[in-house]
């Protein structure tokens, strides 16, 4: 009983500490966005002189910075990006888990390198490309090179879990008459949703969260909300308005954790599927 017992607390230990450091970032941006920005500095972990002059800093439409648009311009890029990446990841997946064809290692390996090469390296090739073609400042210059990031991402979730899909129940649907593209759509896409949703919500935050490039390839009218905040200005074009820029954090955060608590469900089903053989 005593072993259980002291296996128990420090279960709880752990989760305790792993929330901890999950979520005090988040609750310090919060408390800082709810300061006066007389009190930016302040090391008192509570709020102190509370206000929600940052917010409205931050949502003033007659500012320097129209953040309001940029969330709009982040909804739409986040948007197409997962579309686009999700289409064309389910099918590369569903192929390379499924099919053994030549190179198809060769393949695995080049969607590899590429989640692995280095972002600031893209950069000024892109910024020349775009420049050229006069897509500079344009939603597809954001949405392109995003898909890009996230494809690798979306691939390798997908594939794992089409590899551990029954391949029995769509050759028992092959055998009834259906074609090949009918079984995969009947049968094995309504058995990967879990994975869909998951994959969907990861390649959407992290396209919401890019800003390098984002940085340099966007304009006024498209800047996403990381570019935006950036450009926050307080009242001392020398002083950083962290206040303003924390409740623009927060003003991103909550719709994502609002949309991570309502189908945490499906996303741990999504992220366990295909764990565990039977």
């Amino acid at each position: 009983m005593n072993k259980a017992l002291r296996g128990k607390i420090g279960t709880y230990i752990g989760v305790v500490l792993i929330i901890v450091w999950g979520l005090a970032p988040c609750y310090w941006m919060i408390v800082t966005a709810l300061r006066d920005p007389a009190d930016t500095f302040s090391t008192s972990l509570w709020p102190t002189n509370l206000t929600l002059s940052n917010f409205t800093a931050a949502l003033d439409p007659d500012a320097k910075v129209n953040f309001t648009r940029a969330l709009m311009n982040s909804l739409i890029i986040a948007g197409a990006t997962t579309l686009i990446a999700l289409v064309i990841g389910v099918f590369t997946a569903y192929a390379l888990s499924r099919f053994d064809f030549r190179g198809k290692y060769f393949v695995t390996g080049i969607i590899l390198g590429a989640s692995m090469f280095p972002v600031v390296a893209l950069v000024t090739p892109l910024f020349q490309l775009f420049t050229d073609i006069g897509w500079i400042g344009s939603y597809k210059a954001l949405i392109i090179p995003n898909i890009s990031f996230v494809l690798p991402l979306t691939v390798y979730t997908l594939t794992s879990f089409f590899s551990e899909l029954p391949w029995e129940l769509e050759e028992a649907a092959r055998i009834d008459g259906a074609t090949r593209g009918q079984a995969f759509r009947l049968i094995m896409l309504p058995l990967a949703a879990p994975a869909l949703f998951t994959t969907a919500i990861l390649a959407f935050i992290a396209t919401v969260n890019e800003y390098l490039l984002s940085l340099q390839l966007s304009s006024d009218k498209t800047a996403p909300v990381t570019v935006a905040m950036a450009k926050f200005s307080g009242t001392d074009p020398f002083v950083t308005p962290y206040t303003s820029i924390m409740a623009g954090g927060t003003l991103v955060m909550i719709p994502l954790v609002i949309m991570v608590l309502i189908f945490q469900r499906r996303i741990i089903a999504g992220l366990t599927a295909g764990g565990v053989k039977s």
